[in-house]
């Protein structure tokens, strides 16, 4: 067995999805493991990661507004210390989720066809977020 680890740093431009797919990918090819686990964490609580499509765009924005309709900003959080969107943003990770698995078959990262790696920005404003990589196998 063998096994890699990192912690990769994404520039957020503030609330919406980014396409981290490539990167992981890029990791992963170079550390030489074929068959194995690929864990990932989103280090934060106000962002999180999700395995979606990675074709049609309006199904990023569309699950963006559906998050905002499902924990909207407003004065009816006790926790609001950094702002409106502070609460919100902690309702949207806790729903999302901070972690994936994705097995690695034959070199390769086994997600469909139409499917992305994406980290999830859940504040208004932009961030540098951190997505710690264990990829176990041989």
């Amino acid at each position: 067995m063998k096994q890699a680890v990192t912690t990769l740093t994404f520039r957020t431009s503030g609330r919406g999805l980014t396409d981290i797919t490539q990167a992981i990918t890029e990791w992963q090819r170079g550390s030489g493991i074929q068959e194995g686990l690929l864990t990932l964490l989103c280090r934060h609580t106000s962002a999180s990661l999700l395995i979606q499509e990675n074709a049609a765009r309006e199904v990023r924005s569309d699950l963006i507004d559906w998050l905002d309709r499902v924990a909207p900003e407003g004065p009816h959080y006790d926790h609001d210390e950094e702002g409106p969107d502070d609460m919100p943003a902690h309702l949207k990770a806790t729903l999302t989720g901070v972690n994936l698995s994705i097995p690695v078959i034959d070199s390769r990262l086994a997600l469909g066809t139409w499917q992305g790696i994406f980290l999830a920005e859940h504040r208004r404003m932009p961030h540098a977020r951190q997505v710690a990589l264990h990829l176990l196998g041989m």
